[in-house]
């Protein structure tokens, strides 16, 4: 194997000019694809209840508006069922144009066509034959979920299939959720001013009619499809052994049962289901207050503005508040500006002053950023609890939570439409001392009710800090090399027979055994069977062929089996895990098979002595029980792909 590699430190690794421009139209992706979102899960309520049933007998548009807006919910609700399925035909999709680009363009395509077709009230059918109506209207917003959410799943999963590198994947995911902001955002500051001018070009009627609804849609449908065709030729999918890595999907059941199992993903996943209820109602209702409580449609669009600007300055604040605040603090923070938001709407409603104030409060939220990386957290907290990482959850929970109270906030949305009288061609002079207390009573109590929850159980119940997963992670490194804590079950065959694993140097530097390692918090040796390397630079390689099981949440420690059954954990650094990832990038993906010599992690050696911590690098084996280590020679210096170590595991008692 080839020994004379380069000695220099890892120097802060930059994209390429062919990164950057697949970057750029992958967020472009996102920019339709949200906008689409937000029409089919915002503003289709708002047309199904103000203009899509014009023209036919109240009674009737009446009991249309609630017929639809229940079958929305119902169909919503079974998306989170299918959404599995349709991951697996896109995962089994195999075309001279890769598995993920013909999702992109059939799936916006076929969705765009049915979005306008929906919003064009099924070109009047209601009035027609409403019971065929309903009956058709099913039929064509299932075929229009199930394609949009097959561009859905095509879309994030384009990020492993551009590049491998864990520092673009997370570019490439910041860009795509900057885009879709603006898209989701940019949404509610055109909404009103389209549907305006068209339906004034068709009536002379300055109002939000069907026929600037239609045009609405046609108009997002557009912007969509010309998103999906940026992803799908402005960026290209690459064939490696990655692509083949993680294909198993998550299904329902397992989702649940990763929550169960794990209380602290429980919790979290209850807070955020809470906070995501009142925000995506809220979002919901909004259109609702402006146009028939202070009777200003036109202002709608400040909205959307308070949103983008708060947006766009939350996002790049959280990671540098984050330093110096815990996490939980800021969620905290996030809740009770919430909160005394919902008080503004509610004793203020009328004041577009004070409203205003009100929307900037409602948006300054880390609710999301918080979850992710709780969740994320609780994987290794879950393994130290009861060997489950559940790491697929992590992927599957808090979109699933999404669509969950998307689907509820459709069907809140329109109850409070039908109930507060907010139908048809009704104005804000229409509205009654009863409605607006109808509509305050469901649009801000009810959500307030849940922002108050959520705080609770973030407050008392989510107790997965930082600090407190540095020492989970702690806690778990030393049993797992003691033995005391099993790593999940190896995929090998069961042998009679003794297997012999020659283990190469993960990195180039001095060698040592584990008891000369002091661990500065406890002065003494590190526990468990393997052995250390000082390192010259900061590159890690794969020490045999194996496969990867997992990697912590924290980037600094991996876990890989070979071919031969020996589990292996390699860490880097100690104290490592509070950088929580910083100057960590990872070449592979948990699953994949991977051979001696490969790449699998750079590591920013000057940034971990920075921060005072060893930036020496442990490989322990989690079978002490079961296995016989012979340390071949060292020399002085070792070189990366050189024999460490020859670990023979003994089979299973039977």
């Amino acid at each position: 194997m080839e020994q004379n590699v380069e000695q220099q430190p890892v120097t802060k690794k930059k994209l390429s000019w062919r990164q950057i421009n697949e970057g750029v139209a992958f967020g472009l992706g996102n920019l339709g694809h949200s906008a689409f979102y937000g029409a089919l899960s915002t503003y289709f309520i708002v047309f199904v209840t103000s203009g899509m049933f014009s023209g036919v007998a109240p009674a009737i548009a009446n009991r249309l508006i609630g017929l639809i807006t229940g079958l929305v919910v119902v169909i919503r609700l079974a998306e989170v069922v299918v959404d599995p399925i349709l991951g697996n035909i896109v995962d089994n999709t195999e075309t001279r144009w890769g598995k993920f680009t013909p999702w992109q363009v059939i799936g916006s395509i076929v969705s765009s066509v049915l979005l306008v077709v929906i919003f064009s009230g099924i070109f009047g059918l209601a009035k027609v034959n409403w019971i065929l109506f309903a009956i058709v209207f099913v039929i064509l917003f299932i075929i229009l979920d199930v394609f949009y959410s097959l561009t859905d799943v095509s879309y994030w999963g384009m990020v492993p299939a551009i590049s491998e590198d864990s520092h673009a994947h997370g570019i490439y995911t910041a860009l795509g959720s900057f885009t879709g902001t603006i898209g989701w955002n940019g949404l509610t500051m055109v909404v009103v001013p389209i549907t305006t001018y068209f339906t004034f070009m068709a009536t002379g009627k300055h109002t939000q009619g069907p026929q600037g609804w239609l045009a609405f849609a046609i108009i997002v449908g557009i912007v969509a499809i010309l998103s999906a065709l940026c992803v799908a030729f402005g960026t290209s999918e690459k064939h490696n052994a990655i692509r083949e890595a993680a294909k198993q999907k998550t299904t329902i059941k397992g989702v649940f049962m990763g929550i169960i199992k794990n209380d602290q993903i429980m919790w979290v996943s209850l807070g955020y289901l809470f906070y995501s209820l009142a925000y995506v109602t809220t979002n919901g209702v909004l259109f609702y207050l402006f146009k028939f409580v202070i009777g200003k449609p036109g202002e709608f669009w400040i909205a959307g503005a308070v949103a983008t600007v708060i947006g766009f300055v939350t996002s790049p604040l959280y990671p540098i508040l984050n330093r110096f605040i815990p996490r939980t603090v800021l969620f905290a923070l996030g809740q009770c500006s919430m909160i005394l938001a919902y008080i503004i709407f509610i004793v203020a409603h009328t004041n577009l002053t004070l409203l205003i104030i009100g929307l900037v409060l409602f948006n300054i939220n880390f609710a999301q950023l918080v979850t992710v990386l709780s969740m994320t957290d609780a994987i290794e907290y879950g393994q130290l609890k009861n060997g489950n990482r559940n790491e697929a959850v992590v992927l599957a929970v808090r979109p699933m939570l999404d669509k969950i109270t998307g689907a509820f906030s459709n069907g809140i949305v329109g109850a409070i439409a039908l109930v507060a009288g907010m139908t048809g061609s009704a104005t804000a002079a229409d509205m009654t001392a009863s409605n607006i207390h109808t509509f305050e009573l469901l649009a801000f109590y009810l959500p307030l009710a849940c922002a108050i929850l959520s705080l609770l159980v973030f407050m008392f119940k989510v107790t997965i800090t930082e600090k407190k997963h540095a020492e989970i992670v702690e806690e778990l490194q030393t049993k797992l090399a003691t033995g005391e804590v099993a790593d999940a079950p190896a995929t090998v065959a069961t042998v009679d027979d003794a297997l012999t694993t020659k283990v190469l140097a993960p990195v180039s530097g001095q060698p040592m055994m584990l008891e000369a390692v002091k661990n500065g918090n406890r002065g003494q040796g590190l526990p468990g069977v393997g052995f250390a390397i000082q390192p010259n630079d900061g590159r890690l390689y794969a020490p045999f062929d194996g496969t990867i099981r997992f990697t912590f949440s924290t980037k600094h420690t991996l876990g890989i089996v070979s071919d031969a059954g020996l589990e292996t954990i390699i860490h880097v650094g100690l104290g490592t895990v509070n950088l929580r990832g910083a100057g960590f990038t990872t070449y592979y993906q948990d699953g994949q098979v991977v051979h001696a010599g490969d790449l699998l992690m750079t590591f920013d050696r000057d940034l971990i002595k920075q921060h005072g911590y060893d930036d020496v690098v442990v490989t322990f084996f989690t079978q002490p029980g079961r296995i016989t280590a012979r340390t071949d020679d060292w020399p002085a210096t070792i070189q990366h792909g050189q024999s460490a170590m020859k670990v023979t595991l003994k089979p299973e008692p039977k």
